[in-house]
Parts: C-alpha cells; sequence; structure tokens
C-alpha cells in the first residue's frame, strides 16, 4: 500500500491516508483486529491508525477534515459586535448565538469580538451618579473651566485613606514543591476583619506634597479638626502657598459639619465648593489611582 502526501502552503507538510487505505483500515478494525495487526498488515504507522480511527469515532466520517478556515463575518458576528458596542455584559451577548439556533464555541465568540476591537476587561466600580450629580458636576467644570494654571497651582488637595495591610488582595501565584503550600514562605497573611488597617490624612499640591498625618481609632469631626489645626496650615507654608491658597475637601458629614466650617472661616481659609460624589474630580484620588 501506498501513503498519499497532502500539501498546505499554509500549514506544515502532513500524512493523509488514502482513501482505498482508510477504507481497508476501517473494515479491519470492525472485523475486530487490533491497531498493530492493522499496521503491520497494510505497513503504515500505528500511531496513523490510531489517529484516525480516533477521528473516525469523533466525526463518524472516514473522510479527512480540510483545514480549519476562518470564516467571513457573518450577521451573527455582526450582529454581537454591534450588541456589545451597547451592552458590555458578555454573557448576554453570546445569548446572540443561541437564539439563532447556532452552535459555536467560547473562543469563536472571543475571536469575533476581537476582530471588532473588543476586549473583555473587569468593570470599574464606581459611585451611582443620578442626574442631579451629573448637573452638578458639568456645572463645577464650567465654573472654573476658564481658571488659569496659575490659578490651579494654589489649589491643596486633601483627603483621607485607609490601607488594608492585610486586607483583600488578588490572586497571587507561588511556585512550591508538593507538598509545602502550608509553608510560610508560600502563604499570604491574614487577619480578622477589621485588623490590621491603618488610616492616614494627607495633603497636596502641584509643587509637592504637605505633612501625611496617622489617624488612630474612629475618625470624628473633633478629630478631623485637630488634624487640619496641626496639619493643614503647617503643609501650606512648607509648599510656599501664602494665605491666599484654596483648600479642597469632599463632602463627608465630619468635613460638612458646622464646627469644622466655622474653623476654617475663623482661620480665613477658602474652601473649594466641591460637588457630591465626585471621585474622578479629586487630583488625589485621581494619583493613586495612577
Amino acid at each position: 500500500m501506498q501513503l498519499t502526501w497532502s500539501t498546505n502552503k499554509a500549514k506544515m507538510k502532513t500524512k493523509e491516508l488514502s482513501k482505498e487505505v482508510r477504507h481497508k483500515v476501517m473494515e479491519k478494525h470492525r472485523s475486530g483486529e487490533v491497531y498493530k495487526k492493522i499496521s503491520k498488515s497494510l505497513i503504515i504507522p500505528l500511531s496513523m491508525v490510531k489517529s484516525f480511527i480516533k477521528r473516525w469515532k469523533m466525526y463518524h466520517t472516514s473522510q479527512t477534515r480540510s483545514p480549519i478556515q476562518t470564516q467571513q463575518p457573518g450577521k451573527q458576528e455582526t450582529g454581537l459586535g454591534c450588541h456589545c458596542k451597547s451592552n458590555n455584559d458578555y454573557e448576554r451577548s453570546t445569548r446572540l448565538f443561541i437564539r439563532d439556533g447556532v452552535s459555536v464555541h467560547q473562543s469563536t465568540i472571543s475571536q469575533s469580538l476581537h476582530k471588532a476591537d473588543l476586549y473583555g476587561q473587569v468593570a470599574r466600580k464606581k459611585p451611582l451618579l443620578k442626574n442631579a450629580h451629573l448637573k452638578a458636576h458639568m456645572e463645577f467644570v464650567k465654573k472654573y473651566l476658564q481658571d488659569t494654571a496659575g490659578m490651579r497651582r494654589k489649589v491643596l488637595w486633601s483627603d483621607e485613606m485607609k490601607i488594608e495591610v492585610f486586607g483583600v488582595t488578588p490572586k497571587c501565584y507561588v511556585w512550591c514543591k508538593p507538598n509545602t503550600t502550608h509553608h510560610p514562605v508560600n502563604t499570604i497573611p491574614t487577619v480578622k476583619h477589621g485588623e490590621g488597617s491603618i488610616m492616614f490624612w494627607g495633603c497636596f499640591l502641584s509643587v509637592g506634597t504637605g505633612k501625611l498625618a496617622g489617624i488612630e481609632g474612629t475618625m470624628d469631626g473633633a478629630k478631623y479638626r485637630r488634624i487640619l489645626n496641626e496639619n493643614l496650615l503647617e503643609s501650606a507654608m512648607n509648599l510656599k502657598l501664602g494665605r491666599g491658597f484654596t483648600f479642597q475637601q469632599d463632602n463627608d458629614l465630619k468635613h460638612k459639619a458646622n464646627a469644622t466650617l466655622e474653623w476654617l472661616n475663623k482661620k480665613k481659609i477658602n474652601v473649594l465648593e466641591w460637588p457630591s460624589k465626585s471621585h474622578n474630580l479629586n487630583s488625589i484620588n485621581i494619583y493613586g489611582e495612577t
């Protein structure tokens, strides 16, 4: 028996059994002959016999399969791309194929989306903004849009931040030998809820950072005013702001308390009017994310 060689210019050269040989292999296999005997009688490699019979059991045909080709974008692919641009829910988008009765692998769906320049990303969590919030943000931007760079350099940004020393961390993979996953070097330490965290108040300017104050225990209005009294004016002096600077703080209840506003007014500190739920407007938050 002879083997026919099939050459595909786009792929590596592969061996294929002729139609006559394929039929003989199937006849011998149905008659109960073992793989080795079929290989020896037809003078073909044992691996080819195994591979052919495996394909026959899987696809129920003795015909050779044509090379896998990427189909041109059809209605399903086009519809999926348009749907994902308006609705980024991946699972919901794949239902388009199920609805049309099309059986398709997940990798095929991913490739079709990639062709449309769409890639899966973890959705960021952001504060829920209502129309009133969006309107306030737009008014804020328009109000200060014409400010010069010199005016913006006079804004002292501030915020508090809680850092989890043993907090929630992403998955961490380690290389370890069998039965050593419990060794300290291969583990991540954790603590009970509420422990292992530290809190800071800080401020910064375009030319540098101000003082960093640690916060012990629960933050309240009195503690916040003490932090401002000990750190705010000194930070402004160290940054050479003078008395004409603008102080930014968010709308936390401690910040908007009457006693806090009275303290700021007594010190003649100009406070920047701040819209609610404007995380992305605060430079200190943007700096922390980058």
